[in-house]
């Protein structure tokens, strides 16, 4: 029934082979559930590229190991971080063919739900500790890619100065200062490895203060922690 129209208007989809009684030719069905499912899964691969890359991307930029799985959960793609976390976390390396062994060995005896589309994070405590699984809710990927991000407690890292300087008119100097406050120094360390006064580094701590509208140190090291997730 056309709601629109208020008629009937049942359309048939002729099966494969089905014969034109008009003009005498073969004809195909238009939309077949097969041709549903095959453009289905074409457009899902041509989405999944973007979006492995998008996501993976953030991930190298905030410091963390990733590693993507298929479906049935085979190691497809990692970055160095991912080789240089499991390698820490046994007294042997492991070459990049036995990155599987290693993730297997890290993981074992920890409950996971590495699910079909899904990002989880696996966060390493200190050598030796299990790490803890979290699972993000809902798909991310289009093509059932599975992404897992390691994440080190021990490592840090800044974000970029560029950025920095476009978001808040920082100097190379205030770049500097807060790339090494973002690392953990303190500003006594940093005057003494950079051979600057005390004075001098209060100084661009305060213009860094004023021009990230923060107020204590604490507050401006967490901004600059957010912040390193941008390009």
């Amino acid at each position: 029934m056309d709601l629109i129209n208020g008629r009937n208007d049942t359309r048939m989809i002729a099966p494969p082979g089905a014969i034109n009684t008009r003009s005498g030719r073969t004809t195909t069905a238009f939309t077949r559930g097969a041709d549903r499912k095959a453009v289905g899964q074409t457009i899902a691969a041509k989405c999944a590229r973007p979006c492995l890359d998008s996501i993976t991307g953030m991930l190298e930029r905030i410091g963390c190991g990733w590693l993507v799985l298929n479906e049935s959960k085979r190691l497809l793609e990692w970055n160095a971080a991912a080789e240089t976390i499991l390698a820490a976390c046994d007294d042997s390396p492991y070459p990049p063919h036995d990155l599987s062994a290693a993730l297997r060995s890290l993981i074992a005896g920890v409950p996971n739900h590495f699910l079909p589309g899904s990002l989880s994070w696996i966060v390493i405590r200190n050598a030796g500790d299990r790490p803890i699984i979290m699972n993000e809710e809902g798909v991310v990927t289009p093509d059932r890619s599975i992404i897992l991000a390691l994440l080190d407690r021990q490592s840090r890292t800044g974000p970029n100065p560029e950025t920095l300087q476009k978001m808040f008119g920082l100097t190379g100097a205030e770049t500097h200062l807060a790339l090494r406050l973002a690392s953990g120094d303190a500003p006594l360390e940093i005057a003494e490895r950079s051979r600057l006064s005390r004075t001098t580094i209060r100084t661009q701590l305060a213009s860094l203060f004023a021009k990230t509208e923060t107020r204590r140190q604490a507050e401006l090291v967490a901004l600059l922690g957010r912040i390193s997730v941008l390009p």
